[in-house]
């Protein structure tokens, strides 16, 4: 189990992915790498994730058995484990989840999550990204941020009982992404942000607007267009217009 998996502890580096694939490299087992701060963090698309000292930046480099399939269902495994850790530590704030895996509260972020893969058959590996701003709201970035000090957790508490929930969560999560996608669907649904309100997508260079209906069997957004018709998203951006 995940919560078990030794966990290296590193100072200012590139990023906690950067350094597992590092380790994948040079040959590893199953652990967690965090880091007090990222000089090159990122996000979903290359996207910059700033990431300032005070916060947790953890990524979770295994091995798994079940490959592709279950590094499918990772990304709202991820979300959720995010979710249960601002549960337990801001149990005020309702932690909602933006398709694919964005964790807000009141429309700003607390999290970000990245995840890689790699390898093949037996020497398939995963490398679960997770940042959570727990002291400091990155600034400068291109959407609202909050962190869980914002969301009533004491400061004092600090960063290791967040890494700590995080560890248990994850091994929860990925346990329940290894058995299939039902489970991991329907809690994912039941915090859903923006269910039955009008998205803007836009993938690659096309842009509409549809009715997010539904996530799929398959981890797809399924919005219904304005002509009726249904369409399932499996990548692009999207933005929640409320009326």
């Amino acid at each position: 189990m995940s919560e078990t998996w030794p966990v290296y502890r590193m100072g200012i580096i590139d990023s906690t992915n950067t350094e597992a694939k590092r380790r994948v490299q040079s040959g590893f087992h199953d652990q967690w790498i965090t880091a007090a701060q990222q000089t090159a963090g990122r996000g979903r698309q290359d996207r910059q994730w700033l990431s300032p000292e005070g916060n947790v930046y953890a990524t979770a480099l295994f091995r798994e058995p079940g490959g592709l399939p279950v590094a499918l269902r990772l990304p709202f495994a991820c979300a959720l484990a995010v979710r249960d850790v601002v549960r337990e530590h801001a149990p005020a704030a309702e932690a909602r989840l933006k398709w694919p895996n964005d964790v807000r509260i009141e429309k700003k972020k607390v999290s970000g999550i990245l995840l890689e893969t790699g390898g093949s058959g037996r020497d398939f590996w995963i490398a679960a990204g997770i940042g959570v701003n727990v002291l400091a709201v990155p600034e400068n970035v291109t959407q609202p941020a909050t962190s869980l000090v914002e969301l009533g957790m004491p400061a004092s508490m600090g960063l290791d009982p967040v890494l700590h929930a995080l560890r248990i969560a994850f091994a929860n999560r990925l346990e329940q992404a290894r058995k299939g996608f039902t489970e991991i669907r329907e809690d994912w649904r039941a915090s859903a942000e923006g269910l039955g309100e009008v998205h803007h997508i836009r993938a690659g260079d096309v842009a509409f607007d549809g009715v997010f209906e539904d996530l799929g069997p398959d981890g797809t957004m399924v919005v219904r267009l304005p002509d009726g018709t249904r369409r399932s998203i499996s990548a692009g951006e999207v933005e929640i217009r409320r009326s």
